[in-house]
């Protein structure tokens, strides 16, 4: 049985420049929005090695490295690719509607 989303306004679609990743405030959560040439992609917000914004990081394609230690991570998947990182990245799913990216979380 799959999982019931909520979907959630994270931001406009034209607010995020491709190759560049926005930070969302949700909840007690933050998340990081990111544009690849590829489409649109949500993981959690801070690093899984020392709780660093993702958001303040540098997206190269479909890569975002860490702003404090420069580990790296596949955006679309979430996996960690090069150390100190180590854990992989929760994901969301995404999808676009009237020029809005709505991200899912669970209900």
């Amino acid at each position: 049985m799959s999982e019931t989303l909520t979907w959630i306004v994270a931001c406009r679609a034209d607010a995020i420049d491709e190759e560049d990743v926005l930070r969302f405030d949700h909840g007690k959560a933050t998340y990081a929005i990111y544009r690849t040439p590829s489409g649109y992609y949500a993981t959690e917000g801070y690093c899984t090695h020392e709780l660093a914004l993702l958001a303040e990081g540098l997206v190269l394609d479909e890569v975002i490295e860490c702003p404090l230690h420069q580990g790296r991570f596949h955006i679309p998947s979430g996996k960690a690719l090069s150390p100190p990182v180590c854990v992989n990245l929760k994901t969301y799913p995404i999808r676009l509607e009237n020029g809005n990216v709505l991200l899912g979380l669970p209900a």
